[in-house]
C-alpha cells in the first residue's frame, strides 16, 4: 500500500489563517492558528493588512511543521483559500499597497448605484442598463457596495493616488498565491465577483469588453483568468523557507472560501446543499445551469468544478452574534464587566442555551448586526432582541441568539430552494457552528430538513482546497470526493418542536418587514 502524500493547505479566514496538514484521503492531519486584525470604521470600512495574513500565515506553517507529523517529502503541495470578495492593491513588485479592502466594506456603494442609475429601476437598477450585466456574468453587482468592484470603484474615485499605483487589484487568495508563487493571476471562480467576467462559457470564461467600458476599470490592472485546477508552478525558494516546505512543492490555483466549503462538505453532486455556520454563514448548492434572482439577490456563479456553477449568497453575520454576545453583553472587558471571556466561552453559551425550551419564551432575535445580502440587499437593516420583558433572562437572551441565525437560515433556505425550483430535504453541515450539537438540531428543527453534521466540521475549508488540490495534481476525479468527507451525526426535525419554530419564524420575517424603513432612515448615508 502506498503512503499518503499531504497538502500543506491554507484558509485566510476574516480572523485569521489556518495552516493545516490535508492527505490525499482527506484526514486532516493537523491545523494552526493565528489570529489577524480587522480594522472596522464607522462610514462602512472593513480593512485589513495583507503584510500581516503573510506573516502570520509564516508562523502558523513553521509552527504546524516544526511538529514532524510528516516527512517533507510527502508534502508535494501548497494550496490555499480564503475569504472572497476582497481587494488588495500591489504594485509592479508585488508589494501591497495599503491595507486591502475585503468582504465587509460598503464604501463603494454609492459608485456602483451611479452605474446604474436611470428613470426605470427594479429592485433599485435601472433595468436597460442591468441586462447586459446579467447576461454576461449572470448577475450584477451588489448595491451594498461590498463586491470588489465597488471596491475598486472607491479607490479609483476616492484614493486616486491608490489606483494610479496599482499594478494589478488581487483578491485575498491571489495575493497569497503572488506571495508563494510570483505570479499575477487568479481563477474563473475567483473573479466572479468582480462582474467583469463573461460566464456564459464555462470552458472559457474570460473579461467581458464591453462590462469593462462600462465600470471604467482598467482591464490592465487585473489578473490573468486561469481555471481552478491549473498548477500554478514550483513555489518560490524564499516562500518555502519561511513556510518551512521543501523546494519541490506545487502552487496550486486554490479556491475562494465558499467554493472550498462546497467540496470539503462533499456536497459535490448538482442539487446536493450544504450550510456553512462560520463568522457568517451560506446555503448553496451546484448547479449545472446559468440562473440569475435579483429579487432574491442570488446568481449562479462560476464553481470550482469544471463545467459546474455554484449559487452565490451569504449571511453578514452568524457565528459572528456569538462573538458579539461573548465579548459586549456576557463578558465586557470594561468596569462594570466581568474581563475577558474564558476560553470555553461558547461552549458555556451553548450550555447556557440549552437550559432553555425551543422558543426562548418567545424572545426573538434578528442576527442583522452589519446589514444583510441575502435573500435581501440591505445594508441599512440592524438587528436587536424583540419581545423582551422584565421576565426574559439571560440564558433566554442566550438561547435566541442561537435560534436568531437558524432563522435567517431558513430565510435564506427558502430563497434557495425557489432559486432552484427543488426542495432541500437534507443538507450537510459545516463550519464552527456545525460543531454544536444544539445549534444543528436546532437547524433541523427549524429548517424543517435532515442535517448532516461532517466530521471535522470547522476544517472543510482546508479539506476542501486539499481535495480540490489532489484533482489538479491528477490524484483522482470530483466524482470520488464525496467518499472522503465523513458525516458525524445526522440529525432529524422534530415535528413538536418545529411547530414552535414555524410560528416565530413568521414573526421574524415580520419583524424584517415592519423595521425595515425605520432603519433605513437611521443609518443611511
Amino acid at each position: 500500500m502506498s503512503k499518503p502524500n499531504y497538502i500543506l493547505a491554507i484558509d485566510l479566514g476574516t480572523s485569521g489563517p489556518k495552516v493545516a496538514l490535508v492527505s490525499d484521503a482527506g484526514e486532516v492531519l493537523g491545523c494552526e492558528f493565528e489570529g489577524t486584525r480587522l480594522m472596522l470604521s464607522p462610514g462602512g470600512e472593513a480593512e485589513q493588512d495583507p503584510v500581516e495574513w503573510w506573516d502570520k500565515v509564516c508562523v502558523a506553517s513553521r509552527r504546524l511543521l516544526d511538529r514532524g507529523l510528516v516527512a517533507d517529502e510527502r508534502i508535494i503541495a501548497v494550496a490555499v483559500t480564503a475569504q472572497w470578495s476582497g481587494t488588495v492593491a500591489v504594485d509592479a513588485r508585488g508589494e501591497a499597497i495599503g491595507n486591502a479592502i475585503i468582504w465587509m466594506d460598503s464604501r463603494g456603494a454609492r459608485h456602483v448605484a451611479k452605474l446604474f442609475d436611470g428613470l426605470l429601476k427594479v429592485e433599485g437598477y435601472d433595468v436597460f442598463k442591468v441586462l447586459p450585466w446579467i447576461y454576461q456574468t449572470g448577475g450584477m453587482p451588489g448595491l451594498s457596495g461590498k463586491d470588489p468592484i465597488a471596491h475598486i470603484l472607491f479607490l479609483k474615485n476616492e484614493r486616486a493616488e491608490v489606483y494610479a499605483k496599482t499594478h494589478k487589484f488581487l483578491e485575498p487568495k491571489d495575493y497569497l498565491n503572488l506571495k508563494l508563487s510570483g505570479k499575477f493571476a487568479s481563477a474563473q471562480d475567483t473573479m466572479a465577483l468582480h462582474w467583469l467576467t463573461n460566464n456564459r462559457d464555462l470552458s472559457n470564461v474570460r473579461y467581458h469588453p464591453g462590462l469593462l467600458r462600462r465600470s471604467g476599470i482598467d482591464p490592465a490592472k487585473l489578473p490573468d483568468i486561469h481555471k481552478s485546477t491549473d498548477v500554478l508552478g514550483t513555489i518560490l525558494p524564499e516562500a518555502a523557507r519561511a513556510l518551512g516546505v521543501g523546494a519541490h512543492c506545487k502552487v496550486v490555483m486554490g479556491t475562494p472560501d465558499v467554493h472550498s466549503a462546497a467540496i470539503g462538505s462533499g456536497a459535490v453532486q448538482d442539487y446536493a446543499a450544504h450550510l456553512y455556520i462560520g463568522t457568517s454563514s451560506w446555503l448553496t448548492c451546484h448547479m449545472p445551469v446559468k440562473k440569475t434572482s435579483a429579487k432574491y439577490n442570488m446568481a449562479t456563479l462560476p464553481s470550482a468544478i469544471p463545467g459546474r456553477y455554484i449559487i452565490g449568497n451569504e449571511q453578514e453575520t452568524a457565528g459572528y452574534c456569538l462573538t458579539y454576545l461573548r465579548d459586549h453583553l456576557v463578558y465586557p472587558e470594561d468596569a462594570l464587566g466581568t474581563g475577558a471571556a474564558p476560553a470555553d466561552a461558547y461552549e458555556r453559551l451553548c450550555a447556557l442555551a440549552a437550559t432553555v425550551a425551543p422558543g426562548s419564551s418567545k424572545l426573538i432575535f434578528t442576527p442583522w448586526l452589519f446589514g444583510e445580502r441575502t435573500p435581501v440587499e440591505d445594508h441599512t437593516i440592524r438587528g436587536g432582541f424583540f419581545n423582551m420583558s422584565l421576565h426574559t433572562t439571560r440564558a433566554e437572551m442566550v438561547r435566541a441568539v442561537f435560534e436568531g441565525v437558524a432563522y435567517n437560515s431558513r430565510w435564506l433556505m427558502e430563497a434557495v430552494e425557489k432559486f432552484t425550483g427543488r426542495p432541500i430535504d437534507a443538507l450537510n453541515m459545516i463550519g464552527g457552528g456545525a460543531r454544536s450539537d444544539l445549534w444543528c438540531q436546532m437547524h433541523a428543527d427549524v429548517l424543517n430538513c435532515e442535517v448532516r453534521q461532517v466530521k471535522d466540521a470547522i476544517e472543510a475549508n482546508v479539506r476542501g482546497v486539499a481535495l480540490l488540490a489532489c484533482v489538479s495534481l491528477g490524484l483522482y476525479a470530483f466524482e470520488d470526493i464525496p467518499d472522503k468527507v465523513d458525516v458525524q451525526n445526522t440529525f432529524k426535525p422534530r415535528p413538536a418542536v418545529h411547530k414552535v419554530y414555524d410560528e416565530l419564524y413568521q414573526e421574524f420575517r415580520n419583524i424584517y418587514r415592519a423595521h425595515k424603513s425605520i432603519h433605513k432612515r437611521l443609518n443611511s448615508d
